[in-house]
């Protein structure tokens, strides 16, 4: 049985190191000012947090899937409607663009394979119930706001997915592009943590071990992103620093 002081103590190994580390500091970078947390309840969900996850692993869930040796990776909508926050669901995301931007670099001198992904904004496109869920308020000449945010600087050799739904591989060819690489391993980056990043994950697991750079996802609601990172890192993939994401991919490529 994992006691819940070496649960705090060996965050890098068994454990995702990222999700409950942030109880030192006051919020995540990564959100809106007025979806955080009031700072009252802040501790006290973040130890609610460790306690699940310590129960989890008792349960023999949340064990490491680890890297394998042909990885690739995808950077989830970073695009400028969530990097903005003057529109209408962006967000300050400043933290996960420069934690991605990280992986992009390492990524690049590795010569693994990168993927990007943006929403296939077409003005002429049906409704579907679910655009009564979201009422995303675009004109047709909103196409502009679905281009990638330029600090990414994206390569013409690095595919571009445009996608209409939350997961990257619902009705887009990825998992065909993934599989002719001979890819096992993918590393998932970017917006927003409870909605495409997690449905990519979701939908990734069951073919390819899932590594989640913790600092490089993020979400505009504080609640969403804790809690859907730890839902990820239970039962889809492996939550794991920045840093230790890179040195793997610098181990691939040797």
């Amino acid at each position: 049985m994992v006691s819940r002081a070496a649960f705090f103590c060996t965050l890098s190994g068994t454990l995702s190191e990222s999700l409950f580390h942030m109880s030192e500091s006051s919020r995540v970078e990564c959100g809106s000012s007025d979806l955080a947390l009031p700072d009252e309840l802040r501790e006290p969900l973040i130890a609610h947090l460790a306690s699940l996850q310590e129960r989890y692993l008792e349960r023999g869930w949340g064990a490491r899937v680890g890297f394998g040796s042909r990885p690739a990776l995808i950077v989830i909508d970073l695009a400028l409607y969530w990097t903005r926050p003057d529109h209408q669901i962006g967000t300050n995301a400043d933290s996960v663009v420069d934690a991605t931007c990280k992986v992009l670099a390492a990524s690049r001198d590795a010569g693994i394979p990168i993927f990007f992904t943006s929403f296939a904004y077409d003005p002429a496109d049906p409704p579907s119930p679910q655009n009564k869920k979201l009422v995303m308020k675009l004109s047709p000449d909103d196409a502009p706001l679905f281009e990638l945010d330029e600090r990414l600087e994206r390569r013409p050799t690095e595919k571009l997915i445009r996608k209409r739904y939350a997961s990257a591989f619902k009705g887009t060819n990825l998992h065909e592009m993934l599989t002719s690489l001979g890819i096992d391993t993918l590393i998932v980056t970017g917006l927003s943590t409870s909605h495409c990043v997690y449905a990519t994950c979701r939908d990734a697991t069951d073919s390819f071990r899932v590594i989640v750079p913790d600092e490089a996802v993020g979400e505009r609601c504080e609640v969403m992103h804790r809690v859907n990172l730890l839902d990820i890192d239970i039962d889809l993939g492996d939550v794991t620093p920045v840093d230790k994401v890179i040195r793997s991919i610098r181990g691939v490529a040797q």
